[in-house]
């Protein structure tokens, strides 16, 4: 059997531009009307740069899968991995929680790298529904499992801050592919034990 060589995955090595991300902040603030030349906002452009720029930046990982020798053929899940991203729209936080579960085929995969994976599409400017779509058809497609579920419950604060301002409503999405997603049994074991069925 031919050794696997983990994928690496690794997002723009060149990083953000961080002293044009304070310029344009600190115009941005300034059309806003707020003025940065207080003590105790002079360094507040500058933070508004790091800051977005931590939120928007995956930290690189390795995708470390190891046989399935022991034929193990239950679900594996993953419940409440943190959730930290900026809706697309408003370039606001939404903040929650994933569930993230798959059966395995002839690999598992390292624990760590459920939560690895959702922070990578979530450190970029996002919809709900897509992050759990492409978290869930990522691993199937690196994985291979025979299926996967990926349920993600976030706060979104474009519409809990301003608008509507629906303080402590919460969105939930689902992506379900293969035996979770055919298979009613399988389906419901999975959204049971993320909790999400109340």
């Amino acid at each position: 059997m031919t050794a696997t060589v983990p994928l690496q995955v690794i997002e723009d090595v060149t990083g953000p531009d961080l002293e044009a991300a304070e310029r344009a902040a600190r115009e941005f603030l300034a059309a806003l009307g707020i003025m940065v030349d207080s003590e105790g906002t002079r360094d507040t452009p500058g933070r508004m740069a790091r800051g977005y720029a931590e939120l928007l930046t995956a930290r690189p990982f390795r995708m470390t899968t190891f046989p399935n020798d022991e034929g193990y053929d239950e679900l594996v899940l993953a419940r409440d991995i943190p959730v930290r991203s900026v809706c697309q729209h408003h370039m606001l936080p939404f903040v929650g929680k994933a569930h993230v579960g798959y059966l395995p085929g002839t690999r598992i995969l390292g624990l760590s790298k459920l939560a690895r994976v959702v922070e990578h599409f979530a450190c970029r400017p996002q919809v709900q529904e897509r992050l759990t779509k492409q978290t869930a058809d990522w691993l199937a497609e690196q994985l291979r499992p025979r299926g996967v579920g990926v349920v993600v419950e976030a706060e979104h604060t474009c519409m809990t801050l301003r608008g509507v301002q629906a303080t402590g409503s919460k969105t939930v999405t689902s992506t379900m592919l293969g035996t979770l997603r055919d298979d009613p049994a399988s389906r419901h074991e999975f959204l049971a034990l993320t909790g999400v069925q109340r």
